[in-house]
C-alpha cells in the first residue's frame, strides 16, 4: 500500500514543484522587463524636447505620470490579488503593458505618448505585488530567502541597466525604438504567460470600497507628485523654483491629509475585513521594523541613483552615457551577491547580513559626503559599490523577514504595502538629494546646478539619516518557520 501510495504522490509532488518554479520564474522575467522600462525614460528627455519640441517641464510628465500611476495603483492591487486569481491577474499586468508599448511605438506627439507611459505604468503597477504574493504562497518558509535574493536581483540591476541601454538605442536610432525594443519581449511574455501561467493560491471575495479608492488617488498620488516636484525645483533657475515649490507644498499638503483619510477608513474597515490596503500588517512587529529599514535604504538608493551621475555630469565633466555607466557596476555586484544572500539568511537568519549592510550604507554615504570636483571616477564607482552592497545585504533578509511574518490572508496587502513604500520612498530619496543639493550648492540665482559642495551636504544628510537607523536592525529577528507552509518548489 506505501508502495503503491509513494509511486502516485512523487510525480504529483514532481510536476506541482515544476508548475511552481515555471509560474514564479516567468513572473520574475516579467519583473526584470517592466522595472528595466520604468528607467528607459530618464535618459531620453533631452531628445524628445528636441524631437517633439516641447519643454523640459512637459517631458518631465513621461517621468512624472509614470510614478504617479504606481503610486495610485499598487495600493488597490491588495484587494485585487484576493479577490481575482493568478492567471487573469498577470494578463491584465502584461496586456496593459504590451498595450502601453505599443502606443508609445506608434504615438505621433507629447499627448498620446503621456498616455502609453500611464499604460504602461498601469500593468507594471501589478506585476510587482503579484509577484511577491505568488511566491509567499508557493514557496515553504525555509527556501524563501533565496527567492527573494533572485527577485533583489532584478530589483538591483533593471532600474540600473535602464539608463545606459536607453543611452545605448539613442546613439544609434531614435527614442521611439526605446518602446520598439521592449514591444517583442513584451508580446512574448504575454504570450508565454497566455499559454503557461496557471492559477495558484487561494481568493477570497470581497467587495471595494469607492471611498478608500477615491482617497488612496490623492493621497499616494499627491504624496509623490509633492516629493517629486520638490526633487524638480531643485534642478530649476531659482524664479521658476519658487513657483514649482509653491505647487509642491500644495500637493504634498492635500496628499498628506487625504493620507490621513484613507489611514482612519482602512482602520475602520478592517474590523470586518474590507479594507482596501489592510493595516494590520503593520502590527507585525518584524514587518513594521523591515519596512521601516527598507524605507531608508529604498532613499538612499534612488537618491544616488540620480544624484551621482547629475555629480559626474555636471561637476566632474563626464558624458551622460558614463555617468551612467558609474552605477553600473554596483548594481550589476548587488544582483550577484542576491541570491548568495538569500542562501545565507535561509541558513542562518538575518542578523549577520543587516547588521554589516546597515554599517556598510551608512559609511558607503559618509565617503560620499567627501566627494569633490577632482575626486576620480575610478572613486567614485567603488563607493557606489559601497552603498550597493549594503543595500543587497539588506533588501533580501528584510523582505524576506518581514513578508514571512504576515499570515497568507494578510500576504497581498504586504506586498502592496512594500511596492507602495518603495515608490514613496524613492520619490522622497530624490527630493530630499536633490533639494539638498541645490540649497547648498552656491550656484547662482538664474540657473539651478549641482555642485561638489551641494553634493557633499546631500549625501551628508542621507549618512546621518542611514546612521540613525543602525540600532533598528538590531530589532530584526528571524520569524518563526511554521511546521509546514509553502508548496513545493524543487530543487
Amino acid at each position: 500500500m506505501s508502495a503503491t501510495t509513494a509511486s502516485i504522490d512523487t510525480p504529483d509532488l514532481t510536476a506541482l514543484a515544476a508548475r511552481n518554479r515555471l509560474v514564479i520564474g516567468l513572473l520574475i522575467a516579467s519583473a526584470f522587463v517592466v522595472i528595466l522600462n520604468e528607467t528607459l525614460m530618464g535618459v531620453a528627455i533631452p531628445t524628445l524636447i528636441e524631437s517633439l519640441g516641447i519643454t523640459a517641464s512637459l517631458a518631465q510628465w513621461l517621468t512624472t505620470a509614470f510614478m504617479l500611476t504606481l503610486a495610485v495603483v499598487i495600493p488597490i492591487t491588495g484587494f485585487l490579488l484576493q479577490r481575482f486569481q493568478t492567471r487573469p491577474m498577470y494578463l491584465l499586468a502584461m496586456s496593459l503593458f504590451t498595450l502601453g508599448t505599443l502606443i508609445g511605438a506608434l504615438a505621433p506627439g507629447f499627448e498620446v505618448l503621456l498616455f502609453a507611459r500611464i499604460v504602461q505604468a498601469s500593468g507594471t503597477a501589478i506585476i510587482f505585488p503579484l509577484l511577491f504574493t505568488t511566491v509567499f504562497a508557493l514557496v515553504a518558509p525555509e527556501r524563501r530567502g533565496r527567492v527573494v535574493g533572485t527577485i533583489s536581483t532584478v530589483i538591483a540591476v533593471a532600474p540600473a541597466l535602464g539608463p545606459s541601454v536607453s543611452g545605448l538605442i539613442l546613439s544609434v536610432a531614435d527614442w521611439r525604438w526605446l518602446f520598439i525594443t521592449m514591444l517583442p519581449i513584451a508580446v512574448a511574455a504575454l504570450v508565454i504567460g497566455a499559454v503557461r501561467m496557471v492559477d495558484v493560491g487561494e481568493q477570497r471575495p470581497g467587495r471595494l470600497d469607492v471611498l478608500s479608492v477615491l482617497l488612496s488617488i490623492p493621497g499616494f498620488g499627491g504624496l509623490v507628485y509633492g516629493l517629486a516636484e520638490f526633487g524638480e525645483a531643485g534642478r530649476q533657475p531659482a524664479e521658476q523654483a519658487a513657483t514649482t515649490t509653491t505647487t509642491a507644498g500644495i500637493a504634498l499638503a492635500i496628499g498628506l491629509v487625504a493620507l490621513a483619510l484613507f489611514v482612519w477608513r482602512q482602520i475602520v474597515l478592517q474590523r470586518t475585513d474590507g479594507a482596501l490596503l489592510d493595516l494590520r500588517t503593520f502590527a507585525q512587529r518584524q514587518f513594521a521594523v523591515s519596512i521601516a529599514i527598507v524605507t531608508v535604504a529604498s532613499m538612499a538608493l534612488f537618491g544616488a541613483i540620480i544624484l551621482i551621475p547629475l555629480f559626474v555630469q555636471d561637476v566632474i565633466g563626464a558624458s551622460a552615457l558614463l555617468s551612467g555607466l558609474i552605477i553600473l557596476p554596483g548594481a550589476l555586484l548587488q544582483g550577484l551577491l542576491a541570491p548568495w544572500i538569500g542562501r545565507r539568511y535561509d541558513a542562518v537568519g538575518p542578523m549577520s547580513l543587516v547588521i554589516p549592510g546597515s554599517i556598510l550604507l551608512s559609511g558607503s554615504l559618509w565617503g560620499m559626503s567627501l566627494f569633490t570636483a577632482t575626486t576620480p571616477l575610478w572613486l567614485i564607482a567603488i563607493v557606489n559599490i559601497g552603498v550597493s552592497m549594503g543595500l543587497a545585504l539588506l533588501f533580501t533578509p528584510l523582505l524576506t523577514n518581514g513578508l514571512s511574518a504576515l499570515s497568507p490572508q494578510l500576504n497581498s496587502h504586504g506586498s502592496a504595502i512594500v511596492g507602495t513604500v518603495q515608490q514613496v520612498a524613492g520619490a522622497a530619496g530624490i527630493a530630499l538629494f536633490i533639494s539638498i543639493a541645490a540649497a547648498f550648492g552656491g550656484g547662482g540665482s538664474e540657473v539651478a546646478s549641482v555642485t561638489a559642495e551641494g553634493v557633499r551636504a546631500a549625501f551628508t544628510v542621507g549618512a546621518i539619516i542611514a546612521t540613525l537607523t543602525i540600532p533598528a536592525v538590531f530589532l530584526v529577528r528571524r520569524t518563526p518557520v511554521p511546521a509546514t507552509g509553502g508548496e513545493p518548489l524543487g530543487s
